[in-house]
């Protein structure tokens, strides 16, 4: 399969189990205070992904391993920047938020994350975006829309202002996020994790939190690890071949999977909205599926370092000995070249148009 047709199957599954997470939060809750659930989800994901990463290096058997992923001194402002706007200010804007905003206004306004993620990478990063993305977008959005409406309950309020300052947030951690895609996926989870866990707890403690039973703090820690830690690697993972907002629109389905697992949990027959909403969904995914974006581009001269194979993008020399065990992770230099092929915004093509 294509890498960037196999790059939205990942993000399907980033939604997926990130969806899955929040009907399992909602169970953690009745026990739980919010930030104390999100404390320990960061924390999980975080400690989940460093025991993977000391398992991954042990098996490698290569003490240099390391050095292969190691960030430029550039891109530690990028990588922050994120975490503390996706991992710290998002949660703490959407907590306080939630204390005083319905449900059902909630649940409406977090559809904005995707929209506000679309916008900051079209206007800010100068994403490229055709009709077909822009429709796909507005139809997941639609569909999103529908699964969290329930008529007669919404209204704007200083919570309903925290709850679009929370998306704010998680929209610039998305595109800040993707300035440091190149980089192991699993590394940048693994440091929001810890780096955003701890200072979630800390504030859950502060406001009178307490540690339940070890079966509930474990329950969560897994949780957060697949639906927090898992989902972000494979979501760092397509942000490389997707680009910032086609990425987000995938994710986006996350409600989708969400419920379909509520409803697994607590049976009930689905109503015309949810299926309604399916639909809309399936098309936004269908449009950006059939994307062609394809045109005359010039690529710049780039060094930087990711997993990759010798594609067309990749036919360089190696100042190390190679076995051609591909794929391989190595810091490379990419040649000025002007070519045209099928390509989305992806860490090699971020040209302007």
């Amino acid at each position: 399969m294509h890498p960037q047709r196999n790059a939205i199957l990942i993000a399907l599954a980033a939604a997926a189990l990130f969806g899955a997470a929040t009907p399992l939060a909602k169970a953690l809750l009745g026990s739980m205070s919010a930030f104390l659930v999100a404390g320990l989800f960061y924390l999980g994901s975080g400690l989940g992904l460093c025991a993977c990463i000391a398992i991954r290096r042990w098996r490698q058997g290569d003490a240099g391993s390391a050095a292969q992923h190691r960030f430029q001194r550039t891109e530690w402002p990028w990588l922050f920047g994120a975490i503390l706007a996706g991992g710290v200010a998002g949660p703490a804007l959407l907590m306080l938020g939630l204390s005083s905003t319905p449900a059902a206004t909630s649940s409406l306004l977090l559809n904005l994350e995707s929209v506000l993620t679309a916008v900051i990478a079209w206007v800010v990063f100068r994403e490229n975006v055709d009709v077909q993305v822009l429709l796909g977008m507005l139809a997941i959005v639609a569909g999103g829309v529908l699964l969290s409406l329930h008529p007669g309950h919404f209204a704007l309020s200083v919570g309903a202002l925290l709850i679009f300052g929370a998306c704010l947030c998680w929209a610039i951690d998305n595109n800040l996020t993707r300035k440091v895609a190149a980089n192991d996926a699993m590394v940048i989870a693994c440091l929001k994790g810890l780096i955003a866990g701890p200072v979630d707890l800390t504030i859950a403690f502060s406001l009178g939190a307490t540690l339940p039973s070890a079966s509930l703090v474990a329950a969560a820690m897994l949780t957060g690890f697949a639906g927090y830690g898992v989902s972000l690697v494979l979501f760092v993972v397509a942000l490389r071949h997707l680009g910032t907002a086609r990425t987000g629109a995938y994710f986006s389905v996350a409600p989708l999977f969400g419920v379909a697992l509520s409803l697994v949990l607590w049976p009930e027959l689905p109503s015309i909205t949810f299926w309604i909403a399916a639909m809309f969904m399936a098309l936004g995914v269908w449009l950006h599926v059939r994307e062609r974006h394809e045109h005359d581009h010039t690529h710049d001269r780039l060094e930087h370092t990711h997993r990759h194979r010798h594609d067309e993008h990749h036919q360089h020399k190696h100042d190390f000995e190679y076995d051609s065990d591909e794929p391989h992770t190595h810091s490379h230099v990419h040649l000025p070249i002007t070519h045209s092929h099928a390509h989305f915004p992806d860490i090699h093509h971020r040209h302007r148009h």
